[in-house]
């Protein structure tokens, strides 16, 4: 595909990272009440592989939040599709695909402990620490990346390559003309 500029993981990568991150919140998690909390839609594929891999009686619920249109990040966090579990006394994990600004996961993790749950931590595939605009502590974090536009396992672009095995970075030409 000359729309990705290069291959950052590959899926044989993303499955042992995933698989690493996953022992990790097992040992961390076997005697908590878990609720993974996916945050859509680009959570879905890393969502599904790290509940298997984690491997507990856990719960699960989803949100969807945007702070994004196109390749921007508006700064603005709205909530589209709220959770419909009760959180009081429970341990979530978010469930995110890519951290950037940080502004929209702070946001929640606030949002969470005001409505009762006796802990919120994070999950991220990726984090781009150099985009950062709130401090934002992420216990379980898959791999730090530079600030490139990425696309594949779950992360899009205007909808596109969500269904991509491996996480690549997106080649300039295909966003470029869009961002007038």
């Amino acid at each position: 595909m000359s729309e990705i500029k290069e291959v950052l993981y590959s899926e044989e990568e993303i499955k042992e990272k995933v698989k690493e991150l996953g022992e990790r919140i097992r040992e961390d998690y076997k005697d908590k009440n878990l609720l993974l909390l996916g945050i859509l839609k680009g959570c879905v594929p890393f969502m599904a592989d790290i509940m298997r891999s984690i491997d507990l009686d856990l719960e699960y619920d989803f949100m969807d939040v945007s702070s994004y249109q196109g390749t921007r990040s508006m700064g603005e966090v709205r909530i589209l599709k709220d959770i419909s579990t009760n959180i009081v006394d429970k341990d979530i994990l978010i469930v995110e695909d890519i951290i950037d600004t940080g502004v929209t996961l702070s946001y929640l993790t606030k949002l969470l402990r005001s409505r009762g749950a006796k802990s919120v931590e994070i999950v991220t595939m990726l984090s781009k620490p150099s985009r950062r605009k709130v401090e934002l502590p992420v216990k379980y974090n898959g791999y730090e990346i530079d600030d490139h536009f990425v696309i594949g396992y779950g992360m899009d672009y205007n909808e596109r390559f969500r269904g991509l095995p491996y996480i690549g970075i997106l080649d300039e030409s295909v966003y470029s003309n869009s961002e007038e």
